[in-house]
């Protein structure tokens, strides 16, 4: 197989990730709680199981942008995009989801949350997400042009 096909994966896999969590974080996830009849607690119980499957679907993807640098290696500045979107998943998995399931579990049992600054941060981390997911997707899309020349 052509290693300029897995560079093509490397872009549509970043472009398709961020058209995939921008559809569930921008949209859905506002969304949701516009809905009629339906309350705070239960929008969070579904929240935690969409965002739940969406990480899961977030770490596929890296791990095809992974398994496509290992046969065909990104540039200099596709491998910090790469880094830099690696490492935002680890912070949003390790630390963020947890910090916000556990919130949305005091929510729903209808108990005080103290502190809402981890939800900030996790939008700011979404925010982020899409200028590096299109960086990527436009920087192997790049190397595909130069490599046809």
């Amino acid at each position: 197989m052509n290693k300029q096909v897995f560079t093509s994966i490397r872009s549509v896999t970043a472009i398709f990730w961020l058209g995939f969590f921008m559809a569930i974080s921008f949209m859905e996830a506002p969304l949701k709680f516009t809905a009629p009849g339906l309350n705070m607690a239960e929008g969070l119980q579904i929240g935690k199981i969409i965002f739940k499957s969406l990480n899961i679907c977030e770490w596929t993807f890296l791990l095809i942008i992974f398994i496509t640098c290992i046969v065909k290696k990104t540039t200099r500045k596709g491998f910090y995009l790469i880094t830099a979107i690696s490492a935002i998943l680890a912070v949003e998995t390790f630390w963020l989801l947890p910090v916000l399931d556990k919130n949305a579990d005091l929510i729903i049992k209808g108990l005080p949350v103290t502190a809402h600054s981890t939800h900030w941060f996790y939008v700011l981390f979404e925010i982020i997400k899409v200028p590096v997911l299109l960086m990527i997707g436009l920087e192997s899309g790049k190397a595909i042009r130069s490599e046809k020349i």
